[in-house]
């Protein structure tokens, strides 16, 4: 019988596997106790990511929370992602990348036609599949908060300013996340093809929930 080595690490039972394809959206409820693993399949992909309480949705994931709680910037094991009221939502269990981005933010068609040219206007961004995933389930662009960009390689230099280089992902290589409270994950594929996030190649990430 052969092993899927994806799935490597993980106990209990898989309850949820889906591929999300390249520059797709996806929308999923974890429970509370439940592991979220994200595999990056082809290596250099970033998943945007947000959080919203399933029992009251003003609650959501906060970056400036989640900083101001660990003192430091990166996403690694250990980190406690926080919500708006302090509250822990998820706890990364896991991580085969050093450490993750969360201050990036999420590309869209604005900031592409800003930093990239007006050429760049009618390409698909993430904050498009931030809305169509959320309008699933009522919720408008206001709802949009400062999101986590996994597998991103966001380095601060020393003069202060952000770049967004060449990823530290390879492929196979996994997130995984451990709900706190019962959550709604929704995820941006990123399409981004005008930075090296992606590798200039927006390829399919894998997503499995077990429990």
């Amino acid at each position: 019988m052969s092993v899927d080595p994806h799935l490597s690490g993980l106990s209990g039972t898989v309850l949820h596997d889906v591929v999300v394809p390249a520059r797709a959206p996806w929308l999923h409820h974890v429970k509370a106790g439940q592991t979220l693993r994200i595999v990056d399949l082809e290596g250099n992909q970033a998943v945007d990511f947000l959080l919203y309480a399933t029992a009251d949705d003003a609650e959501r994931y906060s970056a400036q929370d989640t900083v101001a709680a660990q003192g430091n910037l990166f996403l690694r094991e250990g980190t406690v992602l926080r919500s708006n009221e302090g509250r822990a939502m998820m706890t990364i269990t896991a991580t085969s990348v050093d450490y993750h981005d969360t201050i990036g933010g999420a590309c869209s068609c604005e900031s592409n036609t800003l930093r990239y040219g007006h050429h760049t206007k009618s390409e698909h961004a993430c904050v498009e599949n931030f809305l169509e995933a959320n309008l699933l389930e009522g919720r408008g662009k206001r709802d949009i908060v400062s999101n986590i960009n996994f597998f991103m390689n966001v380095p601060v230099e020393p003069d202060g300013s952000l770049g967004i280089v060449d990823g530290i992902s390879a492929p196979g290589l996994t997130v995984d996340l451990r709900a706190e409270m019962d959550v709604t994950v929704v995820v941006s594929n990123c399409p981004q093809i005008n930075n090296p996030c992606n590798g200039f190649n927006p390829t399919p990430a894998r997503m499995v929930v077990t429990a």
